[in-house]
Order: structure tokens, then C-alpha cells, then sequence
């Protein structure tokens, strides 16, 4: 039994002798579980951790970040109610929504709350949401566009109709008219209106029904007021043969305001295009190759770390891995913005959405779904059109303030002219005001500049992870740069080794065992220089951006600049030559080792710059940017790369906590900071950054603490970025200023009754239709 009324009825029938009814019956009672939509029975299987592999991201403290498809979002209204709802569930820590993709990030405690749950809750609201899939992004699309495209042939024919028949009754008011003839007219225009309005129109009504259940004032509030109450009060005065009707208005408001949204439906496909293209990199299929060596075609999603696959050339590689056999060239394009294929050889690691080019590879699979490079790239680019600049949170806070405000005035407005004049002037002015006011513009004026810039972004090889960073960078008054990694290749080689104490090449082994497994670029030039298989470490400590101290056959070494051994290392032997070394080269990165005893090498390191580093400086100077060196290494050989550079401010021997304390120093003046480096020992540096840069071969953790991230590795994106900044800061300027002036123009005129409810939608319609099309030339620039 479902519940005590089913069983008391149960009970009933048996006491009586009826039990034949359960004989005769055509069909069993639903129970309790069918009573469920299934639906949202359904939604109990996005629960399980067998499919949340491949679209959920789990961190060290398992807290869970997903990627959705919102299905019903309608406006930026949408979007403000739905995060709303969503961040006030306990355990849901983050929740947004990109309004140009209908995708949404959401980040959760799992310990508190199930995906299942979250999903129940966008329900409730009237949405749908389930994973993001490349393929269901496209048949969403096509969907949107469909309903679309009807709905506005409806209106269109609709409307063409009804002014028709309007101006026949207009002429008939002015030259007369059989009032048999002018009562048939009107139940027609009644007849025609009525689907445009509550079928074309109907998004109108739910999404405003939608945000008074939640006790929110949408803009689709005074839309569908002015649509019900035209037709309403049309159709009261047909039934009625009194009065006047308006029929026209309210069937060219909806068309208006729906051809106003397809366009802007229109811009929002392309502008989402970005991360749709990085999606649809890896292909459905690979080639898996079985244990007895044969071959098989499974979906990637099948695909597990260890399997091994066969890439052909021409085909898409189709995940994260390393080359076990063959040698070829990929072509990572889409994903780095470099424009050379790269060359790949066995145990060189490929990424999965570049393309082989040359020859046959196989490749043993390292990571798949949530886990890849194309995943980690999807993220950041959803939460980069998903955050909001600070200009756009306050536009957001002020439209449910805007609309209320708009409701009181059409009452006031209305009121007074009924007042004054009569009743029938009072309520098209009313509406008047309703319709010229639709916050719809200011609403879009920063959701479609930021998705159209971050998309010409990345397609120039810069990828934006954080909302906020082109608000930042458009403010930027310095730009500091860490030197290796950055404005140097970050690959220095081991130019000369003086041996104090003992064999060169014994030291060089010693150093490459500290130094195996580093992401430091000096470390890596040590390991590759170390002579044979190194020996075995222990107790191995790292301190980020000074050396390493670890034992080796029982003896306990420092490894590091000489500030960390004169600091680190109580033994002195060998200090002075030390000194004198370094003095005697000054362009060097130099590396000492030492024991108990004191020094015992030490390793001269040189790195070069990259060609484009000169050329990237100039530009930046050229828009009116301070630059500066903040650097780890030695200030001599900081000095020598800032003169190649023609770099005046420049300072070296910095640790993470003094490169932090000089960006706190500027900061401090009143100028906005950028910071661009790589490395473990940037990483604090660059999260207390205004904004951040991180290189696209710098450590994870630099990643995670970075506003953009040069793929490719090209300095010159930065100038390049700092003008798309601008660019969309001015946009997202001119686009408020036009929302508010036109608004500051329009209801006015509308309360004065000088603005009639079809004219008022026009212009409704085109202010948001200047606001899109002007975002939109920041994509246009992106593909000049």
C-alpha cells in the first residue's frame, strides 16, 4: 500500500465480499512509485559514481564540480533566479550560469548533498538540467531554434493579419462602417490574436509565473502585464461591443519582442561556439588495441587509464596519454593557439583532441573524462563566461529594483491620467509604460560582451579562467614578470661545472637524485645533464623558489642558490671560491651543492630569451604599461636578461613571500597589478595579483591560481589581451549607458502618453538589439 487511504480501502472491498473487483478490473492502481515523473526518478542515476566519472570533477577534499545543460532559460532573469535558488541549498558551495551557452558550473559537498537533489531543486523552478554533452549543446540548439522559429511564424502571420483588419477599422472609424461589419472584424482580430499571444507569447507568461512563485520581479513581469491586460481588455470590449480594441498592439509587441530574442538567440550560438569547438575536439571513437594485439573501435567514453590505442594520421587523438610506439607530429592548434605541428616520439605525452599528423601511433592512455586537458579547458572556460565583473553584479542587483520601480510608476502613471482624463487614457498609458520599460538591455549589456571577448580569446591562443579577469586587465597599470619560464625559454642548460671537492661527475649524479621529479626548470636541465640512472634519495625536503636538502648513501646535502646554502648549510669550506665563481659570472644561474662539510660544486647555469619577449615588452610600453623583472635568481644575472630587455625597474633573489610583498608594495600605491609566471614558487604571487597570467606549460598549481593562461606560450597574446579588455570594458560601458539613457528617455515619454504601446515595443526591441549587436563586434574582432 502506498498509503493508509489505499489500504482502508483495500479493506473495505474485502470486508464486503468484493473481492471479484480485483478480478474484474481493466488495469492495476499506479503505486507509489509510478506516482513519480520519471523524470525525476531518473535523476537518481546521476548519482551513482560509475556515471559521474565522466562529467564530474572531484577534488582532494571531495568536494565535486559538474558541467549542466539548463533547459528554459529564457533571460538573464533566469539565470538571477536560478543561481539564487541553487546557492541557498545546503552543501551547494558555487552555482553559475552562462546565459550565452545555457551552461552552468556547479560545485558541491557531496558529504551534504546529492547531485540528484540539486537537480530536483532547478526542477522545482521550472527548469531542466542534466550533464553537459557536446552533442546534447547542439540538439538544445536546434531545439531552441525550432520552437523559436515557430512561435515568431505564428506571430508574424498573425500580426500581419490583425493589422490588417486594424486598419480597416480605423478607416471605418474615420469614413464610417456598418457596426454588423465592425463587430465581425473585431471577433476576428479576437480569433487571431489569441494564439499569438498565448502561443507565441506563452515564455512570456511562464517565465513571469515562474519568478512571482519565487517572489522575485523578472523582466518578463511587466511584459506579460501589458500583453494580458492589451488583449484582455480587446477582448472584453469585443464580447461587451463597447470600447475600443487593441488587438494590434498586443500581437506586434510579441513579435517584436520575440524577433528581438531570436536574434539575440542567434548571437548567443555563436558566441558560445568557443566552448562548443573544444568539446567536440575528441572524437566518439578510438581504436582500441587488445591483449592479443587485434584492434577494436569503442566509444571514448569505454576508454580506461592503461588501455592502449592506435592513432592513424588525420585522426583526432582521444585522450590524455604517452606515446609507447611511434613517431609523428601533432597538431595542437585548437588547444594552444601555436600554429606548428609538434613533434611526438615514444614517451613524449600527447593530449587528446590534437591531431596526428604524420604516422602511425600507438598510445597508452593516462587520463579520460573529467581528468583530460579538453575537460580541465572546458571548465575554465565555463567559469570564465559565468563569473561576473563586478559592473555586471551591480547591473544584476539593480534590475529586480528597476522593475518594481517600473510597476509603480505605470500605477502611478496610469492612475493620474485616469484622474485626469478617463480610464481608457489611464490603462494604455499603463501599458505604455510597461512595455517601454523592459530592463531586457540592461540585463544583456555584460553577459554577451563577456562571452563574445572570452571566445575571441581564446581563439587567439589565451585562455580566460576567471570573469573578472578582463574587467581586471582593462584597469592594469604595471605588468611584473617572473624571467625563467617566462621571458627566457625556461629551459636553461648546464653551461659548466666547477668541482670544490671531489669528481665533478660523482656531484652531478648527487644533484640530478635532488632534483628527479622537479617541475623547476633548472631542476629539469640538472636531471638531464646527470650522468647514467641516479642514485636513491631520502628524506628529500623542497623549498619552493630557494633548494632541496635530502640524503643521499646516508649523507645529508643542500642543493640550491647560494643564498639558501649560506643560509641552510652549516658547513663553510670552499665559501670564498664559491663567492668568487659566482662574481666571475655574472650572466649565470649558478646551483650550489653542499654537505656538513661545506661547498662542494657547483653547477653554472644560462637560459636564453625568448624572441619574442623583446617585441611583447614594446607593445606593452606602447599601451601605456609599466613593466617590471621579479625574479628568484640571482639579481646579476636579472640584471643582465632586464638590459637585453631594456627593462629599467627589475629586482631579484626574491622567495614567493618577498615577489608577494612587492606586488602588495604597488598595490599599496593605488595601482592595479598583473603578474605573469609559472611555477610552484609563483603560485602565491600570482593568486595576490589583480590579475594573474600563468604560462601554458607552468604547474597545475599555478594554473589553479591564474585569471588567463597562455596557451602556445605566446607573449605577444598578452598585448593582444589587454586590448580586448579595453575593448569589452568600453563596450560594457557603452551598452549600460545605452540601456539606462534610453530608459530615462522612454518612460517619460510613455507616462506623458506620447508613446503609444506598439511603438513603445519597437522600441524596446531595438534597444536590446543595439546592445547585442554592438557586444557582438568583439567576436567580429577576434576573427579579423
Amino acid at each position: 500500500m502506498c498509503c493508509p487511504g489505499c489500504q482502508a480501502v483495500a479493506s473495505a472491498i474485502v470486508d464486503a465480499g468484493l473481492t471479484d473487483y480485483y478480478r474484474h478490473r481493466t488495469e492495476k492502481a499506479r503505486n507509489a512509485g509510478e506516482l513519480i515523473p520519471e523524470a525525476l526518478a531518473e535523476l537518481d542515476l546521476y548519482d551513482r559514481e560509475s556515471i559521474q566519472r565522466s562529467f564530474v570533477a572531484v577534488d582532494e577534499d571531495d568536494v565535486r564540480e559538474a558541467s549542466l545543460i539548463l533547459e528554459g532559460i529564457t533571460c538573464a532573469a533566469c539565470v538571477w533566479l536560478s543561481e539564487r535558488h541553487v546557492r541557498g541549498l545546503e552543501g551547494v558551495l558555487d552555482f553559475q550560469v552562462n546565459y550565452a551557452t545555457h551552461r552552468a558550473r556547479v560545485r558541491w559537498d557531496s558529504s551534504r548533498i546529492a547531485l540528484s537533489d540539486i537537480l530536483r531543486a532547478i526542477a522545482a523552478i521550472g527548469y531542466r538540467a542534466h550533464p553537459f554533452d557536446p552533442g546534447q549543446q547542439e540538439s538544445l540548439y536546434k531545439r531552441e531554434r525550432g520552437a523559436a522559429l515557430r512561435r515568431l511564424a505564428v506571430a508574424g502571420l498573425g500580426t500581419m493579419q490583425v493589422m490588417m483588419l486594424a486598419v480597416a477599422l480605423y478607416a471605418g472609424h474615420q469614413y464610417g462602417i456598418d457596426a454588423q461589419m465592425q463587430q465581425f472584424l473585431r471577433w476576428v482580430s479576437l480569433l487571431l490574436a489569441t494564439p499569438v499571444v498565448f502561443y507565441a507569447g506563452w515564455p512570456f507568461f511562464t517565465s513571469a509565473w515562474r519568478d512571482l512563485k519565487s517572489g522575485s520581479a523578472g523582466m518578463d513581469v511587466p511584459v506579460s502585464l501589458a500583453v494580458a491586460s492589451t488583449w484582455g481588455a480587446s477582448a472584453w470590449a469585443t464580447v461587451t461591443g463597447s470600447g475600443e480594441v487593441y488587438f494590434e498592439s498586443a500581437t506586434m509587441f510579441v513579435f517584436f519582442l520575440l524577433t528581438s530574442r531570436f536574434l539575440e538567440m542567434g548571437v548567443r550560438h555563436r558566441a558560445g561556439q568557443a566552448v562548443e569547438a573544444v568539446g567536440r575536439l575528441l572524437p566518439a571513437t578510438a581504436t582500441r588495441i587488445t591483449a592479443d594485439g587485434g584492434e577494436e573501435t569503442v566509444p571514448v567514453s569505454d576508454l580506461a587509464p592503461g588501455d592502449r590505442v592506435r592513432v592513424r594520421p588525420g585522426d583526432p587523438v582521444p585522450a590524455d596519454g604517452e606515446v609507447v610506439n611511434g613517431h609523428s607530429a601533432t597538431d595542437e592548434s585548437l588547444l594552444t593557439g601555436e600554429s606548428l605541428p609538434v613533434p611526438r616520439g615514444e614517451g613524449d605525452e600527447v593530449v587528446g583532441g590534437s591531431v596526428n599528423r604524420d604516422s602511425p601511433l600507438e598510445v597508452t592512455v593516462r587520463r579520460v573524462g573529467p581528468d583530460t586537458v579538453v575537460a580541465g579547458i572546458q571548465r575554465l572556460l565555463d567559469r570564465a563566461q559565468s563569473e561576473k565583473p563586478a559592473i555586471a553584479r551591480m547591473a544584476e542587483r539593480g534590475t529586480g529594483v528597476f522593475v518594481l520601480g517600473v510597476l509603480i510608476l505605470a500605477a502611478v502613471a496610469g492612475g493620474a491620467w485616469t484622474w485626469a482624463v478617463d480610464a481608457a487614457t489611464g490603462f494604455w498609458v499603463a501599458v505604455a509604460v510597461l512595455v517601454a520599460s523592459c530592463p531586457c538591455a540592461l540585463a544583456l549589456a555584460t553577459p554577451v560582451a563577456v562571452t563574445a571577448s572570452v571566445g575571441a580569446l581564446t581563439r587567439l591562443g589565451l585562455l580566460t579562467t576567471r570573469g573578472h579577469a578582463l574587467d581586471g586587465l582593462a584597469g592594469v597599470h604595471r605588468i611584473l614578470f617572473d624571467k625563467t619560464g617566462t621571458l627566457t625559454r625556461g629551459e636553461p642548460s648546464l653551461t659548466e661545472t666547477v668541482s670544490l671537492r671531489g669528481e665533478g661527475d660523482e656531484a652531478l649524479a648527487i644533484a640530478a637524485a635532488l632534483e628527479a621529479g622537479t617541475s623547476h626548470p633548472l631542476g629539469r636541465a640538472l636531471v638531464a645533464a646527470g650522468p647514467g640512472t641516479p642514485p636513491a634519495v631520502e628524506a628529500l625536503t623542497n623549498r619552493p623558489g630557494l633548494g632541496v636538502t635530502g640524503r643521499v648513501d646516508g649523507v645529508e646535502y643542500w642543493l640550491g642558490s647560494p643564498d639558501f646554502i649560506r643560509a641552510e648549510c652549516p658547513g663553510t669550506a670552499h665559501r670564498d671560491a664559491m663567492e668568487s665563481t659566482v662574481a666571475a659570472h655574472p650572466a649565470a644561474t649558478p646551483v650550489a651543492l653542499a654537505d656538513a662539510e661545506g661547498i662542494r660544486a657547483l653547477f653554472l647555469l644560462a637560459d636564453t630569451l625568448r624572441e619574442d619577449a623583446a617585441g611583447t615588452i614594446a607593445d606593452l610600453r606602447r599601451r601605456g604599461l609599466s613593466v617590471a623583472i621579479l625574479s628568484g635568481d640571482r639579481p646579476a644575472t636579472v640584471a643582465a636578461v632586464a638590459g637585453q630587455l631594456g627593462i629599467e625597474e627589475y629586482r631579484g633573489g626574491l622567495d614567493p613571500a618577498g615577489k608577494l610583498a612587492v606586488v602588495q608594495e604597488y598595490q599599496s600605491r593605488g595601482e592595479r597589478v598583473a603578474v605573469v609566471g609559472d611555477g610552484v614558487n609563483d603560485a602565491p604571487v600570482l593568486a595576490g595579483a589583480d590579475v594573474s597570467v600563468a604560462m601554458a606549460r607552468a604547474t597545475e598549481l599555478a594554473h589553479a591560481s591564474a585569471d588567463l593562461i597562455l596557451q602556445g606560450d605566446r607573449l605577444p597574446a598578452l598585448a593582444e589581451a589587454v586590448d580586448r579588455a579595453r575593448a569589452t570594458h568600453r563596450v560594457i560601458r557603452q551598452n549600460i549607458a545605452w540601456a539606462l539613457g534610453y530608459n530615462l528617455v522612454a518612460l517619460p515619454v510613455a507616462a506623458a502618453g506620447w508613446l503609444t504601446p506598439w511603438l513603445a515595443a519597437l522600441g524596446m526591441s531595438l534597444s536590446s538589439l543595439i546592445v547585442v549587436t554592438n557586444a557582438l563586434r568583439l567576436a567580429a574582432r577576434g576573427r579579423e
